[in-house]
């Protein structure tokens, strides 16, 4: 998986990170079992802080997204992501809730809003979703 990083971006880079790597997984770039960089490997190949790496993925494994063994190394975790249950889903309406609210301060309208959301979950559809 390659990584594209932008180092003037507001959003820190161990964001960047996780957030590519949780896209890489929600569309089966990324499949369970399936090996990611060694920490130092990926410090040193995006030319960046190991201990940056290392947030990155101390996150995505409290979220359950990886594994890290010791002999096996870092792996996206082999039962899969855990389902969203009533406390993550009211996390992610939390979540939601400034973004929505920004747009529409901005002036976008609901349906703009409804459309920028099918826009990228169309980004995210399987073969199979579409059949």
């Amino acid at each position: 998986m390659l990584f594209s990083l932008d180092f003037e971006s507001k959003d820190p880079i161990y964001s960047q990170i996780v957030k590519q790597i949780i896209i890489g997984i929600a569309k089966r770039e990324l499949r369970p079992n399936e090996p990611l960089p060694s920490v130092r490997s990926l410090a040193s190949d995006i030319g960046i802080n190991l201990h940056t790496v290392n947030k990155a993925y101390q996150q995505l494994k409290q979220e359950g997204y990886i594994l890290i063994h010791r002999q096996k190394g870092v792996v996206i975790h082999p039962e899969g992501v855990p389902k969203a249950d009533s406390e993550y889903k009211e996390t992610l309406k939390q979540t939601l809730r400034p973004i929505i609210a920004e747009g529409l301060c901005k002036d976008l309208s609901h349906e703009s809003i409804a459309d920028l959301y099918q826009e990228v979950l169309k980004e995210f559809q399987r073969e199979e979703d579409i059949k």
